[in-house]
């Protein structure tokens, strides 16, 4: 049951993110044109694209830790190493679910000094989350002997 509600949480994530940003994905060149901080806010949703499929692979190394942590020959620091691998990948999967809660880009109407200096903070935010993601996938496949 909590397979099927991490899906539908996840599902229901995307498609709310789909619909508020679809004004900004697909801007007509006008808009663009006069819109100077639609290449940032492009890079920033291009980052967030890259890793959001990823939850669904975080998930699946989370799963195959915890039934690793399951075999009863394991040492307290082995046990402590994957517990804190699976800590890792929840911190990870968080961050990105926190992310796209609080990413609000301002209006087009907005002061566009203001709105830059807001994708510039998501921008940086954004690629902390890559790694974090990018980092726990990285230490997780490693201790299950994948690449």
């Amino acid at each position: 049951m909590k397979i099927q509600a991490k899906y539908l949480l996840v599902a229901l994530f995307l498609v709310a993110g789909c619909g508020k940003s679809s004004q900004h994905e697909h801007p007509d060149h006008e808009a663009s044109y006069n819109n100077p901080n639609q290449a940032l806010y492009d890079q920033v949703m291009d980052i967030h694209n890259q890793v959001m499929p990823k939850s669904d692979e975080i998930y699946q190394l989370k799963k195959e830790i915890k039934d690793k942590l399951t075999a009863s020959n394991l040492t307290s620091g082995q046990r402590k190493q994957l517990e804190q691998i699976v800590s890792e990948l929840d911190s990870a999967d968080h961050s990105m679910m926190d992310w796209m809660h609080k990413f609000k880009p301002l209006p087009d109407s907005a002061n566009q000094e203001l709105a830059r200096e807001y994708l510039e903070n998501e921008m940086e935010r954004i690629k902390n989350v890559r790694e974090l993601i990018n980092g726990s996938l990285q230490k997780a496949k490693e201790e299950l002997g994948k690449k």
